[in-house]
């Protein structure tokens, strides 16, 4: 795992820094793996727009990932490091002693070869998966649940890892990447370790195109349009307007807090973050 430059006989390429993919031991997905993945352009049901800015971009299979990590006391050895182009982080193929296949998050410095286990009874190593009652305060998590058997919804993406600060009653207490100390029910599972691929926040794409490639269309800046198009449009020369940032909707966009202070989860966070 590393991060690859170029020599700027181009000048796109001057900037570009891209991941080598040398932790990848193999290059085409798991069949019974995949499914078809439709792009929807950042369409509802509807038709409508509810993501601007998407559209085009490389065709894609869906890697059926296991977030709920439930064959507990199967031993699985690790069969290969994979790319996922629909995440940031890498994924491992893990084959169970019973025969079946599935795919996981890659932890970081996983190697092919490697027993893991999930369950009450495994141990606290690096991919294991275990209930928060059952980890160690101290170590780092990913894959978290948010409540129980629902599957892992919390630090999922590459690099991330949080912490186990402690445990009481029913709940553990964790620190997530973003700075937030948030209380999980206990029962909740976790994989230990930090997710693979940490160098994915160094890569610098270099050009407009390999951001198409992602299926990521244009953004055109809201001073750049007239009044008419959006809040911030107009006005002779350049100029931002006087106006605090928005959207086009006139939603304040830098730093308003748009969380519904009623919600009732507020209540599991210890502290916000920062």
């Amino acid at each position: 795992m590393g991060i690859k430059t170029f020599k700027p006989v181009t000048p796109s390429l001057r900037f570009t820094e891209l991941p080598d993919f040398a932790e990848l031991t193999r290059s085409k997905p798991e069949k019974s793996l995949i499914r078809p993945k439709k792009s929807n352009a950042g369409r509802n049901v509807q038709g409508r727009v509810t993501i601007r800015h998407r559209g085009g971009g490389h065709k894609r299979h869906f890697r059926l990932i296991d977030f709920l990590r439930d064959k507990h006391g199967i031993p699985a050895k690790v069969v290969s490091i994979e790319y996922d182009p629909n995440r940031s982080a890498r994924i491992a193929l893990l084959a169970y002693r019973d025969g079946e296949k599935r795919y996981i998050l890659a932890p970081n410095g996983i190697q092919v070869g490697v027993l893991l286990m999930s369950g009450p009874g495994a141990e606290p190593n690096v991919g294991n998966a275990l209930p928060l009652a059952q980890i160690p305060p101290g170590l780092p998590v990913h894959n978290v649940e948010l409540y129980p058997g629902r599957g892992a919804q919390l630090v999922r993406g590459a690099g991330l890892a949080a912490t186990v600060m402690a445990r009481e009653g029913d709940y553990a207490h964790l620190r997530l990447p973003s700075g937030e100390l948030r209380k999980i029910h206990a029962t909740c599972y976790a994989t230990i370790g930090q997710v693979g691929n940490l160098e994915h926040e160094n890569v610098s794409l270099g050009k407009a195109g390999r951001k198409r490639w992602l299926g990521i269309r244009p953004t055109v800046r809201g001073v750049a349009m007239n009044p008419i198009d959006h809040p911030m449009g107009g006005g002779e020369g350049r100029t931002s307007g006087g106006g605090h940032p928005v959207s086009p909707w006139g939603q304040l966009t830098k730093g308003k807090r748009t969380r519904d202070h009623k919600k009732p989860s507020r209540n599991f966070i210890l502290q916000r973050r920062k």
